[in-house]
């Protein structure tokens, strides 16, 4: 067939244009899919708890993943500076993933434990106070939002559904667990395990 055939029909040429591109991403998307390494979680990988969880959508909401990515690359100047680089099982528990690529601050992928509980409030609150040189944001508010324990509840079902391997104890235990905790209590949860199992099999 002759190409001035396909540039002169436009409907062959977006019927050709999705043919192309439904084989591409198959050719792309196949092998992931049936990739253990893609699909089954690193050792010590577990699902966030509710707290952590709530953290996250939280950390989601904000943009933080704007600035912060959390995926370190397997370059020399990376593993230097961040840990070990990330593999696909130690994220196989986020929807959606925090990879980013562009890192206004510092990736956060190992940051858990670093610094103190006390520490990340006072960041969150207010950046330059502890890091003169930083532009980020402070995010006050989150000490007076409290989390909502019946929406938890229904995220952590919503991810049994999608293979999350949550337990009925932990689904059951899930409100109480984040009754009366603040958004800032969730993310500190959150940031403060970030890296934290990766770091336990080296």
């Amino acid at each position: 067939m002759r190409h001035e055939v396909i540039e002169k029909s436009v409907n062959l040429m977006m019927v050709l244009i999705v043919i192309a591109i439904s084989i591409g991403g198959l050719v792309e998307i196949i092998p992931l899919m049936m990739s253990a390494d893609a699909t089954e979680p690193d050792e010590n990988i577990v699902p966030y708890s509710a707290l952590r969880l709530a953290g996250r959508d939280v950390y989601v909401r904000e943009g933080c993943y704007n600035c912060h990515s959390q995926m370190i690359r397997p370059f020399r100047s990376e593993t230097e500076r961040y840990g070990p680089y990330t593999t696909a099982g130690e994220t196989v528990y986020d929807r959606p993933f925090q990879f980013g690529s562009k890192r206004t601050g510092p990736d956060l992928a190992r940051v858990g434990g670093r610094y103190s509980d006390e520490w990340q409030r006072l960041h969150l609150i207010d950046p330059r106070a502890l890091v003169p040189e930083s532009n980020m944001p402070g995010y006050p508010w989150l000490s007076s939002r409290k989390i909502d324990p019946e929406l938890v509840t229904r995220k952590l079902k919503a991810l049994r559904l999608l293979g999350d391997p949550y337990t009925d104890e932990q689904i059951a235990s899930a409100a109480a667990d984040v009754d009366g905790k603040t958004e800032m209590d969730a993310v500190i949860a959150y940031l403060q395990e970030l890296g934290t199992n990766r770091r336990a099999r080296r």
